[in-house]
């Protein structure tokens, strides 16, 4: 376990603002068609999946899960001052999951690898959304903003050198992680089928059941469509998820038409999370869906 929080001048330096590329890159609406691609990506390192496993009800509370991490997410990009705050108590939170895997190795949340590789995923996840069903991201932007996903990343306690300094190393990390270090695993297995017949979202009328029942399956096919499509060939065969040419030309379409409503959607959309925040700050004061550990944590 090793994980080195900044000085508090040095926290000061990374975090954004307004004038930053992450704030403008990181919550368009539409980066829930990926988010199903970072979340497999995390739980298929050993290590993540193991913790999943064993320290989060991800499989019935699903939105819970999407909400916790969407909290924490614009809160370090635009939350100000209280992304260090934030920082904090992830990096606390993270302390506490530790166990023992299937195969008998003991694991900690805050392995250096495991715990920048959840910090990568995101970053990843962000350039794919953009090029994906957004707009091409130039090579200029793409390493400005990495170098800003560093700085954060700092802030979690990632140390200098658990990922690499440029964007052309940080892609050829990438590309070996999902070679080495991915596997297929129960929890992948578990969030795949979760994914494609979600539950309802938490408040859900019980009267409009049946309006869920309807909606579901459309709805964890779509996610799970465009989950799959950034999706390499080989960790495609690897978790056991069907593609064929059908569902790329379903992908490609579906892509292409999102690329197309970028020019008129409004920036509200486009930068989403200021507004999120506003709309989820009681709830986050309260921390509604903090699970027992991050209460805990926060208390301290």
């Amino acid at each position: 376990m090793s994980s080195v929080p900044p000085s508090p001048d040095e926290a000061r330096r990374y975090v954004v603002g307004p004038d930053s590329l992450s704030w403008a890159q990181a919550s368009d609406v539409r980066r829930l068609l990926l988010a199903p691609y970072a979340l497999i990506l995390q739980v298929a390192h050993p290590t993540v999946g193991a913790g999943v496993a064993e320290h989060s009800n991800f499989v019935n509370e699903p939105w819970q899960r999407l909400t916790r991490t969407l909290d924490y997410l614009d809160l370090l990009i635009y939350g100000g001052d209280d992304a260090i705050q934030t920082a904090s108590r992830v990096r606390d939170m993270h302390k506490r999951i530790k166990g023992v895997r299937t195969d008998g190795t003991k694991y900690h949340a805050l392995e250096p690898r495991a715990y920048a590789w959840v910090h990568a995923t995101l970053m990843l996840a962000i350039v794919q959304l953009h090029n994906r069903f957004i707009r091409e991201l130039d090579q200029a932007d793409i390493e400005a903003s990495y170098q800003e996903w560093l700085g954060l990343g700092r802030l979690l306690g990632i140390r200098e050198g658990d990922l690499p300094p440029d964007w052309a190393g940080f892609q050829s990390y990438c590309d070996t992680m999902m070679r080495e270090e991915l596997v297929d695993n129960e929890t992948v297995r578990l969030v795949l089928r979760t994914i494609r017949k979600p539950g309802a979202p938490p408040g859900w009328p019980s009267w409009l059941g049946w309006l869920w029942r309807a909606v579901r399956l459309p709805a964890g096919y779509l996610l799970t469509l465009t989950g799959a499509s950034a999706l390499t060939p080989e960790l495609r065969e690897r978790f056991g998820v069907r593609w064929s040419r059908s569902k790329q030309r379903q992908a490609d379409v579906l892509a292409a038409l999102s690329r197309a409503t970028t020019p008129i959607m409004p920036r509200r959309a486009r930068v989403s999370g200021p507004t999120y925040l506003r709309l989820r700050r009681k709830a986050i004061a309260r921390d509604e869906f903090a699970p027992d550990s991050y209460r805990q944590a926060a208390m301290r």
